[in-house]
């Protein structure tokens, strides 16, 4: 009996205390591994619903922008315009206020390709309003660059080689905005034509009279 209890305690010396410990130690390393992989997952989660936001933000702003320039806003009386032009400024003012910000995480030549290519877009806009078929050309030309699809316009290679330097979140957010800006220019030539066609059809009936 004495001789076991002294083994025990042998048991309990150095190495089986060492032992123990180490097990302990496995165990609390793993747990919180476990605990940082699903904080991961949520962290993505809480990023990719920002980004949508994002998005519903901009899908949101360009709905109400189309609606304030639509022919359809041009052929009603001019009390319901007021009113509904008021309606629409209060859902845009109201949009605005809603602030989501998704920052990605760039190396520094990320940083510089992200630059570069903003001007060059930039640059395409000052000169887009002396001639939209011009701009918008030069546009669907950089979108070719961010997409396989297959368009009218050549692919502009410079900003091809660029674009593919930046952070795959920025390289979307670029295609986005490209799809935006075209968007916008077809929208406005369109709005254009139809307002010259009142023109020449408010002209010959002048003649008429």
């Amino acid at each position: 009996m004495a001789q076991a209890k002294i083994q025990a305690k042998a048991n309990e010396g150095p190495n089986g205390g060492k032992f123990c410990r180490s097990m302990s130690m496995a165990a609390r390393s793993s747990h919180l591994l476990e605990m940082l992989d699903d904080l991961d997952i949520r962290v993505q989660t809480l990023r990719d619903s920002a980004s949508a936001l994002e998005l519903e933000k901009e899908s949101l702003v360009e709905l109400i922008h189309s609606i304030q320039n639509s022919q359809d806003m041009r052929n009603i009386s001019d009390g319901e315009r007021e009113e509904l032009t008021l309606t629409a400024e209060r859902l845009m003012s109201r949009t605005v206020t809603v602030e989501v910000c998704v920052e990605t995480i760039r190396s520094p030549q990320q940083a510089s390709a992200l630059k570069q290519a903003t001007t060059m877009i930039d640059d395409i806009l000052k000169k887009v309003m002396d001639s939209m078929e011009n701009g918008k050309n030069q546009l669907v030309s950089l979108y070719g660059a961010c997409t396989s699809e297959v368009l009218s316009a050549p692919v502009d290679q410079k900003f091809q080689s660029i674009i593919i330097g930046c952070a795959i979140e920025d390289q979307k957010k670029i295609k986005r905005r490209l799809e935006t800006l075209i968007r916008n220019i077809d929208s406005s030539e369109k709005s254009i034509t139809l307002l010259e066609k009142q023109k020449q059809k408010l002209a010959v009936q002048q003649n008429k009279i």
